[in-house]
Formats: C-alpha cells, sequence, structure tokens
C-alpha cells in the first residue's frame, strides 16, 4: 500500500486521505443509482453493448454498479486511490479487479471496451492531466466516456474551502487534439435540478477509437 507521503501531487494525498473517507458518505444513495442508471442508458446508447469497462477513480463503485444492471455480464474493474473505498470498492467487483492506486501510478496490462472517468478529471493537478490522458487512451479498446465539469478555457475554483482541488476545462477536447484517432460519438448533460434524476452539472462525452 502506498503511503500518502508517496504520491507525486497534493491533490493525490487529499483524495488518499480523510477527505476521500469523507466523500464515501457523501456519495451513496439509492437515488444516485437510479441517476447513474438514467445517465449511463444515454451516454452509452450510441456504443451498443459493452463487454468490459475499467473506471478510473472508482470510488466505492457507484458507477460500476449501475453499468453491472445495464449489462448483467460486463467484466468491471475499477482503479481507486482512498484505501477504504478500494476495500468497499473489492466487496463490489471482487479484489482482484480492484487496484487501490493513483492514476498516475497505474499500469495497463489489458484493455477494456470502455474507459470511464467521471468528476475526477476536475480535481487532477493539471500538470499531470497528459498522464491520465494516456491511461485512458491506453486502456480502452473501443471507447472512452469522460463526465466532468466543462469550461472552454482552464479555470481553477476553490472545492469545498480548499484552494486548488477543483480544475475545470475541455478535457475531452484536449483528448480528441491529443489522439487523433479519437472521434467525438455524443455528448450530453446532466442538471442539478432535474426533477426525477438529479446529478451534478456534468457535461458529459463519449469517444470512440477509429
Amino acid at each position: 500500500m502506498k503511503k500518502i507521503s508517496d504520491f507525486k501531487t497534493p491533490q493525490e494525498e487529499f483524495w488518499a486521505g480523510s477527505f476521500g473517507v469523507d466523500y464515501i458518505n457523501r456519495n451513496e444513495s439509492p437515488q444516485l443509482l437510479s441517476a447513474n442508471l438514467s445517465f449511463y442508458a444515454a451516454a452509452l446508447k450510441m456504443a451498443g453493448k459493452i463487454s468490459s469497462c475499467i473506471e478510473f477513480g472508482a470510488n466505492i463503485g457507484m458507477n460500476l454498479k449501475a453499468l453491472r444492471l445495464l449489462y448483467p455480464d460486463i467484466e468491471l474493474k475499477g482503479v481507486e486511490i482512498n484505501q477504504e473505498a478500494a476495500a468497499r470498492l473489492a466487496d463490489l467487483i471482487g479484489p482482484a479487479n480492484t487496484l487501490q492506486t493513483s492514476i498516475f501510478d497505474f499500469e495497463i496490462k489489458e484493455k477494456a471496451d470502455l474507459a470511464l472517468i467521471k468528476g475526477v478529471l476536475i480535481h487532477l493537478n493539471p500538470d499531470m492531466l497528459h498522464i491520465a490522458y494516456e491511461k485512458l487512451y491506453e486502456a480502452s479498446s473501443k471507447y472512452i466516456l469522460i463526465a466532468e465539469y466543462y469550461n472552454p478555457s482552464p479555470i481553477t475554483i476553490k472545492y469545498r474551502g480548499h484552494e486548488n482541488r477543483l480544475f475545470k476545462r475541455d478535457f475531452a477536447g484536449e483528448m480528441l487534439e491529443k489522439y487523433p484517432d479519437l472521434k467525438l460519438l455524443d455528448y450530453g448533460f446532466l442538471y442539478r435540478r432535474d426533477p426525477v434524476f438529479p446529478q451534478d452539472d456534468i457535461t458529459w462525452f463519449l469517444l470512440g477509437k477509429s
């Protein structure tokens, strides 16, 4: 297990520590699961059947739980930096499919149909984003789904009283520019005031490898 002092960035230390544990309790509910089901049914419509998925920043697996309901035979893997969240994730998808590490240190040994990241890129050190993009690209054999706060140009926002912990930008656009073989297949927006399936104000992008 990696010690907090071993991480490359203060953002990694932040999420590996007590704040990451507190996040678990704020993001576990039947309402979130139903909202996730609605989201993935819409966001993956253009992808057809998904046989395997790896999620970066999987936390306790609320996204993967929804994907398993949509695709009962799907093979799931998750990368999670927080020890307590990773233990919960292992209960859901199995210890062999759970990798407790930073996205920057994760070693890709096999590809999945879908590489997924939701609400994670916004919390990474901007100087390290090129590594995160590479991991997403290399882990995918077909599709990449990015769901994050969007802004056309990079900006930094205070996050729950903390400085330099939330960054908004055009993550998908940067990946499309970095990898010419990626194509934009679909995109959309989740709204916190949705009367049935509210989530954060997140913009999502489904990218496909050509």
